[in-house]
């Protein structure tokens, strides 16, 4: 018998193989990476009985469309939720299901959120890289961009056995509602003029946006058809050498326009840092779908 895997039909808009990313290399210039909403992941891999960080799909906007071949599989999706169909039967994100060999399992587009996984037992066993299987669109780095005709290996399952059919969904605000973010002051809000801009302003995702980072526009009922309110450098602030980036730090180019730092941010940055997301909010953030209204709120660090 050939060896399981999964034949990839559709893709969608994007579909990358993501796990928890490349640790320890950013010494060398080497970003972690990793899935843009880790706890979707873990989610999806702890129902299956994988390990937490072991590889999966990521897929932006649905559009996905697989065929287990070479023996069944059992899959799980989890994030932005989605119809999932095996043969045009409904069985539903958050759920634990088979699929037999030969049959064609569907990501609709999601009813709200960005970012859906599709989890596979045993773990999507393409080559790492780096010794993650992520792919990171900013230094081109990990396993190609999944395309259709793809037949992706499936790994060896492990000894336990999965013991629930479902996961909690993730708790995403409709898309007409603000999606809130706790953040604490950055380390360098005294470069900008009017740091708590950030938390009065009313944001929306820009269609700029990617897994390197969320940009923010003002939204338009900010700005009230004049000038869109912006965070200003300060006058007397003293030019910013580069320094270490991260993940959830919120960055202020010259143009005021903050950007949200996600997965595949570079290792080092030189514009100031207002404010550092708390990291669970950040698999939040990376579900915020272009247009979609943005609040910040200060927390005290933990």
């Amino acid at each position: 018998m050939s060896a399981t895997g999964l034949r990839v039909h559709a893709t969608g808009a994007q579909c990358l193989v993501e796990d928890l990313g490349r640790q320890g290399l950013t010494s060398i210039g080497v970003g972690r990476s990793g899935a843009a909403d880790r706890g979707s992941l873990r989610r999806a891999n702890r129902a299956l009985a994988n390990e937490e960080g072991d590889a999966a799909l990521e897929v932006t906007l649905g559009g996905l469309v697989v065929e287990p071949v070479g023996g069944p599989v059992w899959l799980c999706v989890t994030g932005a939720p989605c119809p999932v169909t095996v043969d045009g039967r409904d069985v539903g994100a958050d759920t634990v299901f088979s699929a037999p060999a030969g049959a064609v399992v569907r990501l609709g587009t999601p009813e709200r959120g960005l970012r859906s996984y599709l989890a596979v037992r045993g773990g999507v066993a393409v080559e790492p890289v780096l010794g993650s299987r992520s792919h990171d669109v900013m230094a081109a780095l990990g396993p190609d961009q999944v395309a259709e005709g793809d037949l992706l290996p499936v790994g060896r399952p492990g000894d336990s056995q999965p013991t629930v059919d479902s996961v909690l969904p993730l708790a995403l605000p409709a898309l007409d509602e603000p999606l809130v973010l706790r953040a604490v002051r950055g380390p360098r809000d005294g470069w900008l003029a009017e740091a708590d801009r950030l938390v009065s302003t009313s944001w929306a995702a820009s269609e700029r946006s990617n897994r390197v980072g969320m940009r923010l526009q003002a939204s338009s009922a900010e700005a009230g058809g004049g000038e869109a309110p912006v965070l200003r450098h300060a006058d007397e602030a003293p030019p910013l050498p580069s320094e270490g980036a991260w993940r959830g730090a919120v960055q202020v180019p010259p143009d005021g326009e903050p950007v949200l730092l996600l997965a595949d941010h570079p290792v080092t940055g030189g514009y100031p840092v207002v404010a550092v997301v708390v990291d669970i909010d950040v698999d939040l953030a990376a579900q915020a779908r272009p247009g979609q209204l943005v609040r910040f709120r200060w927390t005290s660090p933990r």
